[in-house]
């Protein structure tokens, strides 16, 4: 049943994308797609409206979620009758024209090889964005090694429209050297002068004015022209490269500088994607929740260097890390786990592990001198989160990430101001 709606949705999809023919943008990446996406769409909305402009609901990313967003549809799961008043929905869009954006942002994901040329074979993009693959890229364990994550995510160039430009992230090497023997347009972005659309002088501050927590004040400079610009309630530099990836996709579209920086401090902070949120005892809680892999769990624990500089007016403050499992990195897992706990004990007065391989996290923390009084190990979320909750003082700031399906959301929801 499940591969012969797959076979369907695909069919449909691609003849929906024939006569309609949208602008495609396609993201794909080890981390940052769904930030990334969310912030084109914000740059796009706000320069060409929002019903031309259309992104992926939530997670829909792959052979079931893309045909269902290019319908504007939510799954209607295991139920047949469920789904015929979808599929009567897409039988009326294919046969009679009906008001279609002119713009689809697609975030694609990989979890195995092959998925991306999988839905490539029906979307023809006209942009392909790739954020990040890391040095121990999420999903690896489905692949033979980290270079063959980055293979699979280069599928997004090699099928690139031959009209089209790659937007690339170039303070990534793996994602820097993808272009190889591809002759495509590029425009990259980044930290690093030599990239096309960079961030300069960037400052991250905590400033709890109202509902706005942080600031983070960056200069978006592009061909010689500079603009200041802002991102609200992050925490985090790594939030610049999902703005950089945005200013990039709006230049290509010839949406100017200034609009691009108004767009961007619009962007509402993502659930579980490094986000700003009060919590009890009038703690500050990073929720990083949603997901987690190697790249992505370092700079979530050097994002808290911050409040180790006092003219940012917040030294003080113990630091907290909840720290999940990074599921699905199968060999890498003892190396991966190991290292995280040595970076955590670089930053964090107190650590908490949890999951199955909570114990390499402590073994990393330990080697690197962290006081083993000041680690709790814990198999899963719901058990940790009572022990956080009890052990929270006074101005705390507090850390939590792990991979999806750890639930490290529960966390949250024990310690958030309501």
């Amino acid at each position: 049943m499940r591969k012969i709606l797959q076979k369907i949705l695909k069919i449909l999809a691609k003849i929906a994308l024939n006569k309609y023919k949208p602008v495609v943008i396609a993201i794909t990446g080890s981390v940052g797609k769904t930030s990334t996406k969310e912030a084109i769409y914000s740059v796009l909305k706000s320069h060409f409206g929002e019903k031309r402009v259309r992104r992926n609901y939530r997670n829909y990313n792959n052979e079931f979620g893309v045909p269902l967003t290019i319908f504007n549809l939510e799954t209607a799961g295991r139920s047949i009758f469920l789904w015929i008043p979808k599929f009567i929905k897409m039988f009326w869009m294919i046969i009679f024209r009906v008001d279609y954006p002119d713009f689809l942002i697609l975030e694609m994901g990989a979890d195995k090889p092959g998925d991306i040329k999988y839905l490539l074979d029906f979307v023809h993009h006209k942009v392909g964005v790739i954020t990040a693959v890391g040095e121990i890229p999420v999903h690896v364990e489905f692949f033979e090694s980290p270079e063959k994550v980055a293979e699979e995510k280069r599928t997004l160039l090699k099928m690139l429209d031959k009209e089209g430009i790659a937007v690339l992230n170039y303070d990534d090497e793996r994602v820097r050297k993808m272009l190889g023997n591809i002759n495509i347009k590029t425009m990259t972005y980044g930290l690093d002068e030599k990239a096309d659309v960079k961030a300069t002088n960037y400052e991250l501050k905590i400033i709890n004015q109202g509902k706005n927590i942080s600031e983070l004040n960056f200069k978006l400079d592009f061909k010689g022209s500079s603009v200041p610009a802002k991102l609200i309630n992050v925490l985090g530099y790594q939030h610049l490269y999902s703005a950089l990836a945005a200013a990039a996709v709006g230049i290509i579209f010839n949406v100017n500088l200034i609009e691009i920086s108004e767009a961007l401090k619009q962007i509402e902070p993502i659930p579980g994607r490094m986000r700003l949120l009060r919590g009890i005892k009038n703690t500050l809680i990073v929720d990083d929740s949603y997901n987690a892999a190697l790249l992505s769990m370092e700079a979530g624990l050097d994002s808290l260097r911050i409040f180790q500089n006092p003219p940012i007016g917040e030294a003080g403050r113990r630091k907290i890390v909840v720290l999940g499992d990074m599921l699905e990195i199968g060999r890498y897992s003892p190396e991966a786990h190991t290292r995280v706990g040595k970076k955590a004990a670089e930053v964090a007065d107190l650590i908490f592990a949890v999951g199955n391989r909570a114990g390499f996290v402590v073994e990393g923390a330990i080697n690197a001198g962290f006081d083993s009084n000041k680690i709790f190990q814990f198999p899963n979320s719901e058990q940790a989160k009572m022990a956080v909750q009890k052990e929270l003082k006074e101005n705390d700031i507090i850390l939590i990430k792990g991979s999806r399906s750890m639930e490290m959301e529960k966390v949250i929801e024990e310690i958030v101001k309501i």
